[in-house]
């Protein structure tokens, strides 16, 4: 657990981890066993939360997902010009989708979904 938590706050600051020293041992100069460690218990398999602005998105989806691709297609001229920021995957958003698609000629997605081509495209011409 404090594995994810560590890699969690290194997606999340700039600042470099601070050192943590390992303990002093008792006896440095005596060899290891040769037993093999016990291995780990198993860790049942959860999904990851999902990052902000990751994922296929479509039209009936909502969320922060959602809002950060708004923001985004309010950036290019003509794509999304008076659009919602209200975090929901309507029509709009669909049409500002496969208009940002035609004009930029992203293939490999859907039309009007925002896939991981589309997404590379737009995050290329964005902030």
């Amino acid at each position: 657990m404090s594995g994810l938590i560590l890699a969690s706050w290194l997606l999340v600051t700039d600042d470099p981890p601070l050192a943590v020293p390992s303990p002093p041992s008792a006896q440095p100069d005596r060899p290891l066993p040769d037993t093999p460690a016990p291995s780990p218990p198993d860790i049942p398999a959860t999904s990851l939360p999902e990052i902000p602005g990751t994922g296929v998105l479509r039209e009936g989806d909502r969320g922060h997902g959602v809002y950060e691709l708004q923001v985004r297609l309010l950036q290019v001229p003509n794509v999304y010009d008076g659009g919602a920021i209200d975090g929901r995957y309507g029509t709009e958003v669909r049409a500002a989708v496969a208009r940002f698609q035609e004009w930029y000629g992203i293939r490999g997605d859907e039309t009007g979904v925002y896939g991981d081509r589309t997404r590379h495209a737009l995050m290329l011409r964005t902030k």
